[in-house]
């Protein structure tokens, strides 16, 4: 297909003709290396042509095909202006060396402007300008190209196999690697879907073709048996997500559904979904949500007044919840339990939720990666839309929408009554457009006929008080005791309690004002480990030690600026006075840390003393994954100033009587890796002293 653009291509208007300089064929006809002279009709003013005295360029490209490797190398470098100008251009055709079904393309090219009359600027322009226009159109004419062949019946071509010759000499030779010989692919094959790699699995042995596992991730019977039907780009945009986040995530990597929930979520742009991704990890280990469903118990107040729960699965084996919202005293719920104890309850739901898609997944043999929601609004009136409640349920919504995308798959929404038109005006906004799609809405009883619940859920658990023959434990909801009611300030308390039950601690960095922790150590080789995550901006981690104590920490004029709340603080403990060397020493290399990242180390100290874990400001805090300013970071520079950094840390020391195992393995048990992730390694290791794992 790349061959096809040459002597000249249409749909690249500049390039005007070609001509071959050289070529080369081996005897093998292995490798192929063919050089041309190509002439361009460049996009440029036409007084600069006129001053430089040319009306075309010429570039010499020379392609080189290695069909034993399976690659295409591509260069380029500009003839005309060679002494003014150096363009050197590299494109490459690959075969993923994970998956032989894959193209990976490569491209890159340097621009040197020596001097041009003056105009090095606008050549400068023009360059990148043409630059960019080829790359946008580098895939359409691949494309192009590719199904022109088609057209002609052209679907496949015969992978390259030595000659007979060749063969007979690799068999007695030592130093050669034998080529398997090519082979037929049965039509049969094909359709019952299963890749290359299986099928001369099947065809050289008699064992058994080994069925795709999570451990093999590209594995084609994985993807259609986890996580359903992908595009190559699709497939190819949760593998680099995936990469990335072993990079900079070490041990603590979210299972591909879990990823994938999150690219669906933004069309698979990997910068957009990389970025809500890593706020959501993060706000997950801040608030322990990876435990909610072992370690905290509902009050008895939610068990018997939240008219909720989880009922068999609709048509699709997506799990089925049912949701009784007309019968529930939102506002008794409220007053008696305050905002963030609805706000963990349906936290605890949705951490439910992921827990039986994943065992219904196992149940019926394909991806169910979502819930059905029925809510019944039997009973919704004026009551229900009293102002903090309309507040508590927004403020779901949002945390819902942020944390756990794409995984409402359909939303019945039965028997609306009058009011309901005045609530979905108040709620509409906060929700996604992709998931605003998934509702089906049905007045009165028209949820009994055509395109109503039959449509979607099994006539045997429809419940009984929507007509049908299922029992349904769900509670009827009810009107809550006012003797329940709390008073504001008790609600207050009960709500810094919930959310500050972490062993996590958020603290700000700004230009000039570190933020500093100090740990006394009495006896030598105790451990100090850490894991802390970069929520905003870049910074320098550094450990140092002093043998005296430094004074009382005092909170830093900026730090009531704090980004977090609560627990976000600035605290700053080396006094300027100190000098690095003679009143304190660095004890470990400084290590940078980019916004997103998530490190976890430990050093083995040395000296009885004070040491001081400092996070220092590296460079400007930009969004991880676009030039663009954030509204947060317009809002801070307004405040106090953009030079901002955040960061959620946890410290702990182990004393070198209760350490178990090698300095050069250790474990801690609070480094709160995430459930959603599968198997993990652990949260640090140590070279000799210490070591910083990301």
């Amino acid at each position: 297909a790349y061959e096809r653009r040459f002597p000249t291509c249409p749909l690249i208007p500049m390039f005007v003709a070609s001509d071959t300089v050289s070529e080369y064929k081996s005897e093998d006809e292995s490798i192929h290396v063919i050089e041309r002279r190509c002439k361009l009709d460049i996009d440029a003013p036409r007084l600069l042509k006129k001053i430089a005295g040319v009306d075309y360029v010429y570039f010499v490209q020379k392609n080189s095909l290695n069909r034993r490797e399976r690659t295409l190398h591509i260069e380029a470098y500009n003839e005309t202006f060679s002494n003014r100008v150096i363009i050197n251009e590299h494109c490459s055709y690959t075969v993923h060396p994970d998956n032989e079904d894959w193209t990976c393309f490569e491209q890159s090219a340097s621009l040197d402007i020596k001097s041009f009359f003056g105009f090095e600027s606008t050549v400068e322009k023009i360059a990148m300008k043409q630059y960019t226009s080829n790359i946008k159109k580098g895939k359409e004419i691949i494309e192009y190209y590719l199904k022109q062949l088609e057209e002609e019946g052209i679907t496949f071509v015969p992978r390259w196999t030595p000659p007979v010759a060749c063969q007979l000499e690799s068999s007695t030779s030592h130093t050669r690697r034998p080529v398997s010989p090519a082979i037929t692919i049965p039509d049969s094959a094909t359709k019952e879907g299963l890749s290359n790699k299986e099928i001369l699995n099947t065809s050289s042995s008699p064992a058994e073709p080994t069925a795709g596992t999570p451990d093999d991730k590209l594995d084609a019977d994985y993807i259609k048996r986890y996580l359903g039907d992908l595009t190559p780009m699709q497939e190819s945009c949760l593998i680099r997500l995936r990469q990335w986040l072993q990079e900079t995530h070490k041990g603590k990597i979210p299972k591909d559904e879990h990823i994938l929930r999150f690219l669906r979520a933004r069309d698979f742009n990997i910068d957009k979904a990389r970025e809500i991704l890593c706020q959501s990890l993060t706000w997950r280990k801040q608030h322990q949500v990876d435990y909610i469903l072992d370690t905290w118990n509902p009050p008895q107040v939610l068990q018997d007044y939240y008219a909720g729960g989880w009922h068999h699965h609709d048509k699709d084996g997506r799990p089925l919840y049912v949701l009784r919202l007309g019968q529930m005293d939102t506002k008794g719920l409220v007053r008696a339990l305050g905002e963030e104890a609805l706000l963990r309850y349906v936290l605890s739901i949705n951490e439910e939720g992921l827990r039986r898609c994943e065992e219904n997944t196992k149940v019926f043999g394909r991806p169910i990666s979502s819930w059905t929601c029925l809510v019944d609004l039997e009973g919704l009136n004026m009551r229900h839309l009293w102002r903090p409640g309309v507040k508590a349920l927004l403020r779901i919504i949002e945390v819902v929408e942020a944390n756990y995308p794409e995984t409402l798959g359909r939303l019945l929404i039965l028997r609306a009554p009058r009011v309901f038109p005045v609530l979905w005006t108040l709620v509409s906004p906060f929700i996604d457009d992709n998931t605003r799609k998934k509702f089906l809405i049905y007045a009165g009883n028209d949820y009994q006929g055509p395109g109503g619940l039959l449509d979607y859920i099994d006539k045997e658990i429809i419940p009984d008080f929507l007509g049908g023959e299922c029992m349904c434990e769900v509670p009827e909801g009810g009107l809550v005791p006012k003797s329940l009611y709390r008073t504001a300030e008790e609600l207050e308390n009960e709500d810094i309690k919930l959310w500050t039950e972490t062993i996590y601690q958020s603290a700000s960095v700004f230009k000039g004002a570190p933020h500093e922790v100090l740990i006394q150590i009495v006896d030598a080789s105790s451990v100090i480990t850490w894991d802390f995550d970069v929520c905003k901006g870049d910074i320098v981690f550094n450990i140092f030690h002093s043998k005296r104590a430094p004074q009382p920490p005092k909170k830093d004029s900026l730090g009531a600026h704090s980004i977090t709340s609560p627990g976000g603080n600035n605290v700053q403990l080396i006094d300027k006075v100190w000098q690095l060397g003679r009143d304190y020493s660095m004890v470990e290399s400084p290590l940078i840390c980019k916004e997103g990242e998530s490190v976890q180390g430990s050093h083995v100290t040395r000296w009885p003393g004070f040491y001081i874990l400092q996070w220092k400001f590296h460079s400007m805090p930009a969004c991880a994954t676009t030039n663009l300013p954030r509204v947060d970071d317009v809002l801070a520079s307004l405040q106090v100033s953009s030079h901002k950094c955040k960061v959620m840390y946890y410290t702990e020391v182990i004393g070198s009587e209760d350490f178990r195992g090698s300095m050069t393995s250790l474990e801690s048990s609070h480094s709160g890796f995430s459930q959603l992730s599968a198997a993990t390694t652990s949260s640090s290791q140590s070279h000799s002293s210490s070591m910083i794992s990301r």
